[in-house]
This record gives structure tokens, C-alpha cells and sequence, in this order.
């Protein structure tokens, strides 16, 4: 796209379907590495990426040449079928349906850099119930108390 300039900043959420804890220590960096091999294929620019057992924070800059829904629908596809294939879970693996994306100016990103890299230290104390309910409102976005994710015992 000649001539187009831009600056977004996403920071994405999202989590295993059912909330379930299966994304182990012994091959989470190796997701991690996976989803952003996808997101810098597709010619976007990973920032950050981190989780827990049950879910996944990114935080990347978007060009405008993909839409963030068909990234993240990249993202959990390709990556849904390397763990599947890859036989690191029991069950068949999927992620959640939909996602949670906040844009963030240029002058927050070493910010939220940092609280992405320190998620395990985070959920000591928080769940990821009251995190994305936290996003949630801080930025605003009307929710339907109907489609949040249910406490799951860790």
C-alpha cells in the first residue's frame, strides 16, 4: 500500500475455550514463538506475548493490509491445529470464540510491554475474570455480562 502510513497498537486477549488450564510451561514458549512467527508473516510487527495456562495476552502493531479479526482468526487457527498436532494437550484443543483488543498510542507500549511480560507475577493476585473485566470497562466497551468467562478453578 503505497503511501499509507500508520501507527496502531493492539494489545489482544483471548483464552482456551472453557477457560481450561492446559497451556503448560514446557511448551508455552514455544506457542508463544509460534503465534508470533503468524503474526510477523503476515506483516505485523509482535511487541510483546505472554499468558497463562488458560489464556494468551499479545500486544503488536497492526498494518493496515489485514483486518484484527481475520489476524487473531490466523492466529487461533494455525495455532489451535500446531497444538493439536503437536499432541501437547489430551483433548482436542481450541481457543475461545471471539477476543478481547485495545488500542494503545506509541507512548504507552513499553507500559504495556512490561504488564504483559509480568503476567504470572499479575495473576497472583488478580484472576483473569477480574483482568478483562478491568480492561473492559477502562476502555469503555459495552459487554453482556452473559458472554464472560465463568471462574475456573487453576
Amino acid at each position: 500500500m503505497a503511501n499509507t502510513y500508520t501507527q496502531i497498537h493492539i494489545h489482544s486477549v483471548f483464552s482456551v475455550q472453557n477457560r481450561s488450564c492446559v497451556i503448560r510451561p514446557h511448551w508455552e514458549n514455544d506457542l508463544y514463538r509460534y503465534i508470533s512467527g503468524i503474526i510477523q508473516n503476515k506483516g505485523h510487527k509482535l511487541l510483546a506475548i505472554n499468558g497463562m495456562p488458560d489464556h494468551v495476552h499479545i500486544l503488536f502493531g497492526l498494518r493496515p493490509n489485514q483486518s484484527l479479526s481475520s489476524l487473531l482468526q490466523d492466529v487461533k487457527s494455525s495455532s489451535s491445529k500446531w497444538i493439536n498436532e503437536n499432541h501437547f494437550v489430551y483433548a482436542k484443543f481450541s481457543w475461545q470464540e471471539g477476543f478481547g483488543a485495545f488500542s494503545y498510542s506509541k507512548s504507552q507500549i513499553s507500559r504495556v510491554a512490561a504488564y504483559i511480560q509480568n503476567q504470572k507475577e499479575h495473576h497472583k493476585t488478580k484472576s483473569f475474570t477480574e483482568e478483562y473485566l478491568q480492561f473492559l470497562k477502562k476502555f469503555d466497551v459495552p459487554f453482556d455480562e452473559r458472554y464472560i468467562f465463568n471462574p475456573v478453578a487453576y
